[in-house]
């Protein structure tokens, strides 16, 4: 099994270029997904959430309102680290578990963890190579405006809460563009599964001359 990351900065597309690669036979854990399952309401992170901001971040259905809480959190560094130690134990737990099941039922799957916050959390060691998806931030931040009605004074504060995307690149082995048309993304996507499958086989290959060395 490769066990891929993917990640990049707010709204460069990362959605997009994982779901390129399920097209073609990547099997794709959603790290924003996983944080959603667990902040479902009566779960451990959604009580713990609850009881620290209040319950003024819910809807109706007691869910938590995650527009209502983004303005909380992402006006304050404090406030959004505090949210984020609240969430990710549970997130990696489950996703642990989902890795785990993975290997043992399908040991030669391409799996693809799409992770925000990967590199400002120093994650790198949990995966066998990262994939960056980058937009420059001008294109970043006209995405973010347009996708979730943002002014451009709340779409920086959403950039500035993260490490800005030019300082991601050295910390990435794989890096997508994904700054023009769709076309010429899937056309990096295409090169980097030709990559991708290349070090799943030299993989095989090794575990299995290393097989035949310990028996004989």
């Amino acid at each position: 099994m490769l066990n891929v990351g993917l990640t990049g900065g707010i709204a460069c597309g990362k959605s997009t270029v994982a779901g390129m690669f399920g097209q073609r036979g990547a099997l794709l854990i959603d790290f924003d997904e996983l944080a959603h399952a667990v902040q479902a309401p009566g779960r451990p992170a959604w009580r713990e959430i609850v009881g620290h901001f209040g319950p003024e971040i819910l809807k109706a259905d007691r869910t938590i309102d995650r527009r209502k809480l983004g303005e909380i959190v992402f006006a304050d560094r404090e406030k959004l680290e505090r949210l984020n130690r609240m969430v990710h134990p549970a997130v990696f737990e489950e996703w642990r578990r989902r890795i785990g099941e993975i290997r043992r039922e399908q040991p030669d799957a391409m799996v693809l963890s799409d992770v925000p916050l990967l590199i400002e959390e120093g994650l790198q060691p949990l995966f066998d190579l990262v994939l960056l998806v980058y937009a420059p931030p001008e294109e970043q931040l006209r995405r973010l405006m347009l996708r979730s009605g943002l002014t451009r004074e709340e779409a920086l504060q959403r950039l500035a809460s993260q490490m800005p995307i030019g300082e991601k690149i050295p910390c990435a082995d794989i890096v997508i563009h994904n700054d023009g048309p769709l076309e010429a993304t899937g056309r990096e996507v295409d090169r980097v599964w030709e990559e991708l499958r290349r070090r799943e086989e030299e993989r095989r290959t090794q575990e299995g001359e290393e097989l035949d060395h310990e028996r004989f």
